[in-house]
């Protein structure tokens, strides 16, 4: 957080940074999903997956992960709520928030809640742009 930022205004930032970046992973946009990290970022997301470490990384366990959905017309949703950021003294946030991913099938009434889990964060500005620096997903059934 900068000087002259109001912890307001990082909240409504941080918030359209995740809004962005949730609507890229649901419209599997990963190119641009990976970009919203930074170069040498850690990204954990699923129970017993190493985490994937570097941008490139990120982009290949993205596109590993969703090889399952390829037969399957699934549409993911990613609900993200409950912030809570704590800035660092290095100019870092440290954000931890809820996330229940949705899954919604053509002709299927009833979308399919799916994993609730904890999400940990460290967010960076770099070049006056937010990014991740590190995610780690806690889900709550493996807990």
């Amino acid at each position: 957080m900068s000087n002259t930022q109001t912890f307001t205004d990082l909240y409504a930032e941080v918030q359209h940074f995740y809004a962005k970046q949730v609507q890229l992973l649901d419209s599997r946009a990963f190119d641009e999903y990976a970009a919203t990290y930074t170069e040498d970022a850690e990204f954990q997301h699923s129970p017993g997956v190493p985490p994937a470490v570097t941008r490139t990384a990120i982009l290949a366990e993205l596109h590993r992960f969703h090889e399952r959905f390829e037969a399957d017309p699934v549409q993911r949703r990613h609900w993200f709520n409950g912030f809570v950021l704590e800035p660092q003294e290095d100019g870092s946030v440290r954000s931890t928030f809820y996330a229940l991913i949705v899954h919604v099938r053509p002709g299927v009434r009833e979308p399919e809640i799916g994993p609730s889990c904890v999400v940990h964060d460290v967010l960076v500005w770099s070049d006056g742009v937010l990014l991740t620096r590190s995610r780690r997903v806690d889900h709550d059934h493996a807990a």
